[in-house]
């Protein structure tokens, strides 16, 4: 390796901007070469195209016409990422504004273009520490730039050009913003690090500054004026160690970074972070909640129809269809009796109710009675919870008895005393209280389960209704598995003896099925209500990740400049989107969850499973990378040097 090598090539390149109707030449033919080793500064006022001329060579952008080739690579046919490898591998950027990212620490900003070089964690920690001690700053290391001076800060962005072991050092007017002392100190550094044997473009407009150079070019309205020319050969440097870095970082490291960057960018607008959260936050807790109270709901009808059996079969006077006012001539005693011979039927219940006027003492109370078999505490599995109920024997000898529901049993008999032995006037007819059901509660329908007085069916057909038909049978099965054949047998002994179909059939097993399809659609409803929730809040998360990318476009510049490939900026936005959906994705579970707690404790039934809360938190992670594409892929698009040049 010797001084002569070439190491940056330049043959007549133009750039031109279109402002409007008007043409802007920026750099009109120019050509240039830089041998390895040389310390060359480019000098002209501003507007002359210096800073055009410092961007094509650090492959920021590109000429309009020309050729340009770096270590013998021809620049214009790269593409956007392997632009950004040579980059990486070749140059290490020194800015006038240093361009540090003011969320990251010294160490943190210096150890940028090794993260995109795919550099492990401990190592480039380690590297970076070291460099910031060789340039004085070893107890600065964890200070942010707001917090270190002028001098400081354009320290650390040497200490960032060198991470790498770039071959190149550009340097664009770097002691612009310094006082003198600063200024010294930095050309005094370039000049050390020329002497080591590394190329140094220095970018100034300043005499003194560019007589640091062994090498100045002047550049005016794009052209070059004059080139004092290479020096001549002497002892060759020592050579600059390389590392190759082509392969980039790799994708577990990028993010890695991804989300320690977002972590930083969430810290940075707390308000607006909060904003952000809570529409995830909000669509979240709301899938949670209400299919919580949805399941709940489900279960609550459930458990109400489970009560009264599952292995029942319900047969009603009236074809199907037919609206059941209550006086159809259709169903008898006998029917009852006859589908008891039916193999499975383990008891057949005729039954018919009525509203009446029960009397104990001097208290009235309106309910309901009801004719049944001796089976009903079986067959409609409500045990008695007091005394007895009646038997075979009281239904033919036509028994005044009655069995109370536990509501009738309380508002009747007030003292608390057992109602059993006592007499009580239905219709001016006194009946025994033999004894009184255990509580059952609430029906499917909400009706009161234990407002009702139970009496023999013949009793209450001779003595009460004055009717001889049923208002139901109530058929229990002994095997629910063979239900549906049970019920095809009880409507062909029903059409065999009523000679026409005049009656209608259902189990309670469908009856549950409707219910449950029905509940089902209801909490499918509360579910795509929530749904939109979520996806109003995702709407507002990439509105907010649109206004980042406008806001942090110097940063996005910064990075790719430093080495970042399109794949990394699209990573760290997306990853970005995704963690504030899953931080709003977190707090939503325990907002619904919290939300359902307190509706469970106003009385309401509520059951939370796991699934919900997952498939909640899966949706908005992904609503985060779904909405958060559009903003990424618009930041990862972005002109290197149009990003760097954003205020």
């Amino acid at each position: 390796m010797t001084t002569n090598e070439i190491i940056l090539e330049l043959r007549d390149v133009h750039k031109e901007y279109a402002t409007g109707d008007t043409v802007v030449r920026a750099l009109d033919g120019v050509s240039l070469t830089v041998r390895r080793g040389e310390f060359v500064a480019i000098m002209g006022q501003s507007g002359s195209g210096k800073s055009t001329l410092m961007n094509i060579i650090g492959c920021l952008d590109r000429p309009t016409s020309g050729s340009y080739t770096v270590l013998g690579q021809e620049a214009a046919r790269l593409s956007p990422d392997e632009l950004a490898a040579l980059r990486r591998e070749t140059f290490g950027f020194v800015f006038q504004r240093y361009n540090l990212l003011a969320t990251a620490t010294a160490g943190e900003n210096v150890e940028i273009p090794s993260v995109y070089a795919g550099l492990p964690k401990h190592k480039r920690s380690a590297h970076a520490r070291g460099l910031l001690e060789r340039l004085g700053l070893g107890d600065r290391t964890g200070h942010r730039p707001a917090e270190l001076s002028g001098g400081q800060q354009q320290r650390v962005a040497i200490a960032r050009a060198l991470v790498n072991d770039p071959p190149v050092i550009l340097a664009d007017e770097p002691t612009g913003a310094l006082d003198t002392k600063s200024g010294e100190e930095v050309l005094a550094l370039l000049k050390k690090l020329h002497a080591e044997g590394r190329t140094i473009v220095l970018i100034t407009h300043a005499e003194n500054v560019a007589s640091h150079a062994s090498r100045v070019v002047h550049i005016q309205d794009g052209k070059i004026l004059s080139d004092s020319g290479a020096p001549e050969p002497g002892a060759a440097p020592s050579a600059i160690e390389r590392h190759d870095y082509s392969g980039g970082a790799p994708f577990f490291a990028s993010v890695q970074e991804a989300l320690l960057t977002a972590w930083r960018s969430l810290q940075v607008n707390i308000f607006r972070t909060v904003l952000t959260l809570l529409g995830i936050i909000i669509g979240v807790a709301a899938v949670v909640a209400m299919l919580a109270v949805g399941e709940g709901s489900r279960q609550k009808v459930l458990d109400r129809i489970s009560s009264f059996g599952t292995n029942l079969i319900l047969i009603r006077p009236g074809a199907a269809g037919i609206r059941n006012a209550g006086d159809i001539v259709t169903l008898v005693p006998e029917d009852a009796a006859a589908i008891k011979t039916i193999p499975n039927v383990e008891t057949a219940l005729p039954e018919r109710s009525g509203r009446i006027t029960a009397r104990y003492g001097n208290i009235d109370y309106q309910t309901t009675i009801q004719g049944t078999g001796a089976d009903f505490p079986s067959a409609r599995d409500w045990p008695v919870g007091e005394g007895q109920f009646f038997n075979d024997d009281d239904l033919k000898q036509y028994a005044p008895v009655v069995v109370l529901g536990k509501t009738v049993a309380k508002t009747l008999f007030t003292d608390g005393r057992s109602p059993v032995g006592k007499y009580v006037l239905v219709k001016n007819v006194p009946f025994l209280v033999i004894g009184v059901m255990s509580e059952k509660g609430a029906a499917p329908n909400g009706n009161d389960q234990d407002d009702v007085l139970f009496t023999p069916i013949t009793t209450g057909l001779v003595r009460l209704f004055g009717k001889s038909y049923l208002g139901s049978i109530t058929i229990k099965v002994a095997d629910a598995t063979q239900i549906e054949a049970t019920q095809d047998q009880v409507e062909t002994i029903l059409k065999a003896r009523h000679r026409t179909e005049d009656f209608s059939v259902r189990n309670m097993a469908s009856i549950l099925q409707a219910a449950m399809e029905t509940q089902d659609t209801f909490t499918l409803l509360l579910g795509t209500v929530a749904a939109i929730s979520l996806l109003v809040g995702g709407i507002g998360v990439m509105n907010i990740m649109l206004v980042s990318v406008v806001e942090r476009t110097r940063e996005i510049g910064i990075r790719m400049a430093t080495g970042a490939r399109m794949r990394d900026i699209l990573l760290q936005f997306n990853i970005e989107a995704a963690v504030v959906c899953a931080a709003g994705g977190v707090l939503g579970i325990l907002l619904g969850m919290g939300a359902g707690f307190a509706l469970r404790y106003s009385g309401m039934t509520v059951i939370f499973s796991p699934t919900p809360a997952l498939l909640a938190f899966a949706c908005a992670s992904a609503t985060g990378l779904v909405f958060g594409y559009l903003p990424a892929r618009k930041a990862a698009r972005l002109d290197p040097v149009v990003a760097l040049a954003s205020e």
